[in-house]
């Protein structure tokens, strides 16, 4: 019989539906019942290609006896963390406060009133792993609450406590000093690099582009000084070296593009095989600029496999993306991308099967479980071309053709499960990353899925004038977050300076203001992460540390001072001055926690420089130079167009300056005006 679950529409939610658990969705129902009947609450937060996620549903949800425990002793909440990261942050911030540390399945047990008493992540249904039994677990917890009720309402004030604590981040008055934090976080960076793998510790290893993205703009700035040492070049060469190891790597779909959220080994070569949007969008923005300062033919293979793979399998009918692909598929993990080495006898031409072999380094008996390989770059095509007696044009051929066979065979394998719900934030992100690179690689296709996600976000997840966290089936739900409008309107600005549609610009500017009326913290600077109101939200919380995502706080200061220097806006400038210099005075000692936050610093702390193109009589001649400026890596730079039909009204309103750029006789024109003073135009540019 099905549980109160069966009416959500989160994909996660909807997989316990069935569960024999009495689970309730995050809300007053359940917490009435809580207090009504004087019982504890078990909070199990997670998402629906959460591996672990999936084996303690197996193990103990799906249960009958621990099931009647559950509902026993226990009222049971079950709480989608991509749909709710409010609830998610703070109730992962009292296990980190707990244990040192987090993940999910993220277990909590709560008072009736909400305040955490105990936390954990995965339980075994046995003890193991130095952990309790799940079951031992609610028996010990529950009759704590019975026989020692005092002292677990005291864990719970000293664990709220603690939450608040960590989550109050107040503006001292200090002025950051920007250009030695982002050289302590260069420094860290340099000493934690893996030169011969690429990417930073040990295993398992995250693709985490908001340190590459740090790097990329830190070699842009030391790479422009005066007096020019090695960081520039040791920076590019770390994010380039990364890039090429992990799209070489398992990391990477070698045969349908895109990647996985992460490897296990430090060598890219075996991954967790579940795919998050949010990667690809990230992952695609920073292969686009490094392929702007590389113009590495691979890295462009892989923007075009990676984009190919968002337009095929991630792209609802709407145009806006799915969130994430699961790492299993019947009930076995990454089943749908690994192949034994008869599967590939079968499938090719003996001299196709010798080149993927080598090429892939394919194993006999397996170089992942069970005698399956997982496909990954081990040899050079030269390697491959000596083994087989012919030339590298010949190897390449025979590669793709056998990636295809490849490809199309595994089409007809039972795919992973798919979360189909549409979130604002990552839609944002890869709607940037597209942006990006249909600027730097001048591929309109790439911008018109941009284009089409953008306007499905917009007409869907708008209600009554504000951003909506998630659109499924119909129905858009759940207040927007910073994230939400900090994300959707950073990939908007991107999408300005890919298609010069001043209307993305418009809807950037307006998110980002209603951003600020509803997140802003007027008394301690910064933004929250929610907009409040919320009495079941015991903690206001405001991020400071890039991850998986970048901190909202790092995107909108990035968007203030972007849209500030490009309008002109004394107001978002002085916003963005003040949310840097808080978050950087906080991290100072570990730059390292907010990456992006750092780079956004560099920015601050550069002079404001704005490129315009005027066009001219030929419109080949105006997209020519205006190709020019978008394939430079300018990340600090505003980018505009005077187009021939004049400026656009609600542009020249608020940059009025641009009605007297004009072409040179007749002649497309770039003017770069750099610190408030505009040079003579030019019919060339030059970064």
């Amino acid at each position: 019989m099905p549980n109160r679950l069966l009416h959500e529409r989160s994909p996660y939610l909807q997989q316990h539906a069935h569960n024999p658990v009495d689970w309730y969705p995050w809300g007053e129902e359940a917490f009435a019942r809580a207090r009504s009947e004087g019982k504890p609450i078990f909070l199990s937060i997670g998402y629906s290609t959460c591996h672990w996620c999936h084996v303690m549903e197996r193990e103990s949800f799906e249960d009958q006896e621990t099931a009647a425990m559950m509902n026993e002793r226990f009222i049971n909440i079950k709480v989608d963390r991509e749909e709710r990261p409010d609830v998610d942050h703070i109730y992962m911030t009292a296990l980190h406060s707990i244990a040192g540390s987090g993940g999910w399945p993220l277990s909590v047990w709560l008072t009736p009133e909400l305040l955490p008493f105990y936390a954990g992540t995965y339980f075994p249904p046995r003890p193991a792993y130095g952990r309790p039994s799940f079951r031992d677990a609610l028996r010990a917890l529950s009759d704590a609450w019975q026989h020692q009720r005092e002292k677990v309402l005291d864990s719970a004030t000293a664990i709220i406590e603690a939450v608040e604590k960590i989550s109050l981040i107040q503006a001292d008055g200090g002025v950051a000093p920007l250009l030695p934090i982002a050289e302590r976080c260069f420094q860290h960076l340099q000493r934690s690099y893996d030169p011969r793998h690429g990417g930073f510790s040990g295993r398992p290893k995250f693709p985490q582009p908001s340190i590459l993205q740090f790097l990329l703009r830190y070699r842009h700035h030391v790479g422009n000084a005066p007096a020019v040492d090695q960081r520039a070049e040791s920076a590019l060469a770390m994010v380039h070296h990364t890039l090429r190891s992990m799209s070489g790597g398992g990391m990477y779909d070698q045969l349908g593009g895109g990647f996985a959220r992460y490897s296990v080994d430090e060598e890219w070569r075996v991954p967790h095989f579940e795919k998050m949007l949010y990667d690809q969008g990230q992952l695609l923005s920073l292969l686009a600029d490094t392929y702007r300062l590389t113009h590495d033919p691979e890295l462009a293979r892989v923007i075009g496999q990676t984009a190919d793979y968002l337009e095929r399998d991630m792209t609802a009918p709407n145009g806006a993306f799915y969130s994430a692909e699961d790492a299993d598929s019947e009930g076995e993990e990454g089943k749908f991308y690994v192949w034994t080495m008869e599967e590939l006898r079968a499938a090719l031409p003996d001299r196709e099967l010798a080149a993927v072999v080598r090429f892939y380094g394919i194993e006999e008996e397996g170089n992942f479980e069970h005698g399956k390989n997982v496909l990954h770059t081990s040899a050079t095509l030269a390697d491959v071309a000596e083994a087989l007696g012919t030339d590298i044009p010949e190897v390449e051929q025979l590669l793709a053709t056998a990636r295809e066979r490849l490809f199309q065979l595994r089409q007809q394998r039972v795919r992973p499960h798919r979360d189909e719900k549409i979130l604002a934030a990552w839609n944002g992100l890869a709607i940037g990353g597209l942006a990006n690179a249909a600027a730097a690689l001048s591929q309109p296709r790439f911008a018109a899925m941009a284009e089409r996600a953008a306007r499905a976000v917009l007409e869907t997840m708008m209600v009554d004038g504000k951003l909506m966290r998630r659109w499924k089936d119909g129905e858009a739900k759940f207040a927007g977050y910073l994230d939400d409008y900090a994300f959707v309107a950073a990939g908007l600005i991107e999408l300005y300076h890919a298609t010069l549609n001043p209307e993305w610009l418009r809807h950037a500017e307006q998110l980002t203001r209603l951003a600020d009326h509803l997140f802003h913290d007027d008394v301690g600077g910064g933004y929250f992460m929610a907009s409040g109101g919320d009495p079941a939200i015991l903690v206001r919380p405001k991020v400071d540390h890039d991850g998986a995502e970048p901190a909202g706080n790092s995107v909108m200061a990035m968007n203030l001072l972007r849209l500030g220097r490009l309008l002109g806006d004394p107001h978002l400038l002085g916003r963005a001055e003040r949310t840097i210099h808080l978050f950087l005075n906080r991290v100072a000692d570990v730059p390292i926690m907010m990456p992006l936050m750092s780079a956004v610093g560099l920015a601050l702390s550069a002079p404001p420089r704005q490129v315009v193109v005027a066009a001219g009589a030929d419109p080949s001649e105006t997209e020519g130079l205006w190709q020019q400026v978008q394939q430079a890596y300018l990340p600090d730079t505003q980018l505009l167009l005077v187009p021939d039909s004049g400026v656009d009204p609600w542009l020249a309103e608020r940059v009025p300056t641009l009605s007297g750029m004009r072409p040179i006789e007749g002649h497309a024109a770039v003017y770069v005006c750099e610190n408030f003073v505009c040079h003579a135009p030019s019919r060339t540019f030059s970064p």
